[in-house]
């Protein structure tokens, strides 16, 4: 099957429509990734092993471990097509791993270690250290390059117009004056904040046998310390190892995780909505390509797509981040096996959040501030500067401030810088004071920006 006739016939359109955004995801979340993980996780073993005072170990030369550790350096599409095979045969997928790498140990005629492949451990071992392992790498090689794109057109754009007056909206309705830029600012800072957080959570593995005692361990060797040397295992190979555990990782921390990224994802679809907002009352522009068509039925369409794209792939991350968090840390007794299908799934959100992020970006190159538009918005608002009025009114200790400015404004009738001015030299107060009034306008009337 050709390229182009896999991605027609993909099911998911993450493999067929949106195979050129997501493609990278295959190096993390493919079965040819967690088979070639699982490989990782089992040699790295192996030759830690080989480091403690174990007889029938200590003669494997410096040339042997370089080509144990050759099975993995060298771990191509073939080598898992052969592991797959052995799986199609004993219906194990963890356990076809171990009999691929014995039987690698075979042809470097090194059979007589290969009973040290998969010692003393239990099928999560492996899974739940080359998942955490998985997902901590996909989080540093694309989904944290892609919030550093995202970051950095938010900024571009932020400082471009952080000067640039508007009228705020609370409740739809005209409300006190901001900038486009600040309100920009917003999103970045809180995007930021979760995103530092993210980088926070610790990235767990478990390690600890079939009961998470490493019974077996000190059954075959009891005067080795094998918490000592799971704690370093781990910590060798980028996690930390969760203990005391049943047979499987608890995934609390990596539901912290997929709660975190849900919440980025929200932050985002929050955005993805302002701008489409922003669009649509025409405070933005949007670029036209003259090639594109925007309607199929309407030729004068240019429809906020990018944003649009965004939301809806960013709420579907959302709903299987949530499931995935939710889910994961709940396993009956020691054990069951829920977890194993469902964590096959954890690259369908990161997915869709490359996704949704790749199309925020293009939508922001898309789209330029509409100064026209935002300054007639302003002039067409004088009744937003009543707030600064009744509130230096207050300091003058004039009686109901509030009210006269309620009285003033509410209602139907339009609302002038004429009939602002009229109002405020009514008013029993020092020329300076009016003056003072006098001098607030919408375009000015912005507080603290910084």
């Amino acid at each position: 099957m050709s390229r182009d006739e896999f991605i027609l016939k993909s099911i998911s359109p993450i493999d067929g429509r949106y195979r050129n955004k997501t493609s990278g995801f295959s190096d993390y979340f493919s079965e040819y990734a967690l088979i070639k993980y699982r490989v990782y996780i089992e040699i790295k073993y192996f030759l830690e092993l080989c480091n403690k005072p174990i007889k029938n170990l200590d003669s494997l030369s410096k040339k042997n471990k370089s080509d144990i550790n050759n099975i993995y350096k060298n771990f191509n599409i073939e080598d898992a097509k052969k592991i797959k095979k052995i799986e199609s045969k004993i219906n194990h997928d963890v356990k076809a791993v171990e009999y691929f790498i014995k039987e690698n140990l075979d042809d470097l005629n090194l059979s007589k270690y290969r009973e040290f492949v998969h010692f003393g451990l239990t099928s999560q071992d492996i899974n739940n250290t080359a998942i955490p392992l998985m997902i901590k790498d996909s989080l540093s090689n694309t989904i944290s390059k892609s919030y550093t794109i995202l970051m950095q057109g938010l900024n571009k754009i932020s400082l471009k117009t952080y000067d640039i007056p508007m009228i705020a909206r609370t409740h739809g309705q005209p409300a006190t004056p901001t900038t486009f830029g600040k309100e920009i600012k917003v999103y970045e800072s809180r995007l930021k904040n979760q995103i530092n957080t993210l980088g926070k959570i610790p990235n767990n593995g478990k390690f600890g046998g079939a009961s998470g005692n490493l019974n077996a361990h000190y059954a075959a060797y009891p005067h080795i310390n094998w918490d000592d040397f799971s704690d370093n295992f781990l910590m060798g190979i980028g996690l930390e190892r969760s203990k005391p555990t049943t047979q499987i990782e608890h995934y609390d921390n990596m539901a912290a995780i997929f709660h975190n990224l849900s919440r980025i994802n929200t932050i985002l679809i929050d955005f993805c909505r302002d701008m489409w907002h922003y669009i649509s009352i025409n405070y933005l522009i949007q670029k036209v390509n003259s090639k594109e068509v925007g309607s199929s039925a309407m030729p004068h369409k240019v429809n906020p797509i990018d944003f649009e794209n965004a939301e809806g792939n960013l709420m579907i991350a959302n709903s299987q981040l949530i499931f995935l968090a939710e889910k994961l840390p709940i396993s009956r007794l020691q054990r069951d096996l829920t977890d194993s299908t469902v964590s096959r799934n954890i690259g369908i959100p990161f997915s869709h959040i490359k996704i949704g992020i790749d199309s925020i970006v293009s939508g922001l190159n898309k789209v330029d501030i509409n100064k026209k538009i935002i300054n007639k918005d302003l002039h067409d608002n004088w009744a937003v500067v009543s707030e600064a009025i009744q509130t230096i009114l207050r300091r003058e200790n004039v009686e109901n401030p509030y009210e006269l400015l309620k009285d003033l404004t509410r209602g139907n009738k339009e609302i002038s810088q004429k009939a602002i001015s009229q109002f405020i030299n009514k008013l029993p107060l020092s020329d300076i004071v009016k003056k003072e009034l006098l001098s607030i306008s919408p375009e000015n009337y912005l507080g603290n920006l910084k």
